[in-house]
This record gives C-alpha cells, structure tokens and sequence, in this order.
C-alpha cells in the first residue's frame, strides 16, 4: 500500500500520482498507472496508462472527490490484478494491471498541490483493503511542502524511516500564527472509544480536539492553570470520524480561530482563547488511533 497526503492548492488545475517504470525525464518512462484530478475539464478524474510513448485507453470519471484549499489522503493498494485507490477514507476506483507491476520502481507526484507525506507499507495478506491493513505501522518519507516530486521504492538507505508511536509528541517550532497548518492522518481502529489532539503551551493546552465515539461528538475545548473551560460539541454535518475508516484532520490556524476539515471537508471552527499563539511549542496525539501521517 502506497499512501499520499496533503493539500490542494487553491489554484489548482491538475496534478497527478504515476507509478512509472523508472524515473528519467526523457524519454519518458513507461507509466503502469496514471491518476490525474483535473479541475480545468470541468471537475473530473482521469487514468490511464503510457506505454512506448504512447497513451493507452483513457478511463474517467465525473465525481470529484478533490476539493480546492482542502487537504486529502490517497491510499494506493497494489494487488495482484489491480491497484485499488480509496480517497479520504473511500473506495474509489479499481484500475486493472496493463504493465506488469514487476517493472515498476518509480512514483511521481506533481501538479498544483502540497505534498505532506508519502508512505509505503510492506506486502500483507492478498486481496486485503479494510481498516486492519491501513492501519498497520508505515514507514513514512516526508516531502514537506513541495509538489512536482518524486520518491523510489523500495526505499534506499538513504532514507530514515519515521515511526508514528502513540502517544505522539512534536515540537512546533516558532509556534502558531495565522496561515500555520497541521495535518494529521491515520486509521480509527475497530473498537475505539476516543483520541486526542492537544495544541500546548507548557502544562496549559490552547486547543483540545477530542473525538468521542461512544458519544458520536468532537469535543473542543481549553484548558488553563489546570482548569477546563466550557466546551464546544455542535457537528452541523455530524460525526465525520468512525471506527475502521481512515481519515485526515487539517487545523488551520487563522486570525481569530482555528478552521478544523475532516477528510476534505470542514467541519468547525474554534476562537482562539490562548493569549499568544506563538508559545503554542507542542502538538500531542493520543489514545485510540493509529497514524500514517503527522505534518506539524
């Protein structure tokens, strides 16, 4: 399983993940896979594969399961036959096996998007796409935020891989200001009660996103001096979150708030009640989740 996250870029057009037979740039490699997003053909996806210089039968589609400005998580699942692509947490499509993916080495990622991460997961037990195979531990590359890359597999030695452990902790260097993001994607295993994104200063916590499953709710709320302020419960869109399903939490930090989307979707905002966002110095996740990907 190979999975990509991060963001849509506002001006976005097209971009595109291939998974190509090497990567030279010329002549161009043979590309087993293509998946293209292209939102100056009137908001539709397109596949396809490219071989001796030539495109093969396109496949397309009119849903869109990008948006503009919002982020995203692509999970690729190589089987025998097919690769299975879900989006935010969904099943999208089945492209059948054109070049045999013995001759793959290669993934580009390019186009009109941030990258946060890109992460390979090992062979598992065949034709598995369910919550247990996603939320098995990645070794994840980061790209940071940059677009028009891209990474081989397998990974070389050159590349330390990144272990997501729960509890997670990270330091936020230069702490929080408007137009800072943080993105966070995982798998909510089967069973979870709850988990939670903590945004700290020191021993006092400016933001806390706590999802309650047996409650069906995302609580928000502060907590200063050891005392917790009034929270915050109203889903206008309902609980976006479920046990078994993959997902990826943006917060984006704004003048006034924090903007929080779910899987491309935004869910609430929050007014900031820290007196100076920029000694916010730490994220922390914690309890029933699993995580792909934390971009901070």
């Amino acid at each position: 399983m190979v999975t990509v996250t991060g963001r849509v870029l506002h001006h976005c057009t097209r971009f595109h993940v291939n998974f190509q037979c090497g990567s030279a740039q010329v002549p161009q490699p043979d590309i087993a896979f293509h998946f293209n997003p292209r939102f100056d053909q009137g908001d539709c996806m397109v596949w396809n594969s490219f071989e001796r210089g030539s495109w093969q039968h396109e496949e397309r589609q009119s849903s869109m399961p990008f948006r503009k400005g919002q982020p995203f998580n692509i999970r690729f699942l190589v089987k025998s036959s097919s690769y299975m692509v879900a989006v935010n947490g969904k099943h999208y499509l089945e492209f059948m096996h054109r070049i045999p993916i013995s001759r793959v080495n290669t993934i580009a990622v390019s186009g009109d998007l941030e990258v946060a991460s890109i992460s390979f997961q090992g062979p598992s037990t065949p034709d598995i796409w369910t919550a247990q195979a996603a939320a098995m531990t990645n070794a994840a590359f980061p790209l940071g935020m940059c677009y028009n890359q891209s990474a081989t597999f397998p990974p070389g030695p050159y590349l330390q891989p990144q272990i997501y452990s729960v509890p997670y902790q990270a330091s936020l260097f230069g702490g929080l200001f408007p137009s800072k993001s943080i993105m966070v994607s995982g798998t909510v295993p089967p069973g979870a009660i709850r988990f939670h994104i903590n945004l700290k200063v020191g021993p006092d916590t400016a933001f806390h996103l706590n999802p309650r499953f047996s409650e069906q709710v995302i609580v928000r709320n502060s907590q200063f001096g050891g005392c917790w302020g009034p929270e915050e419960r109203h889903l206008p869109g309902g609980m976006p979150l479920h046990p078994g399903q993959a997902f990826t939490i943006w917060i984006l930090c704004e003048q006034a708030c924090f903007r929080v989307a779910v899987n491309g979707q935004h869910q609430f905002d929050y007014n900031h009640r820290a007196a100076d966002l920029r000694k916010v110095d730490r994220l922390e996740i914690e309890g029933d989740v699993s995580l792909s990907a934390v971009q901070a």
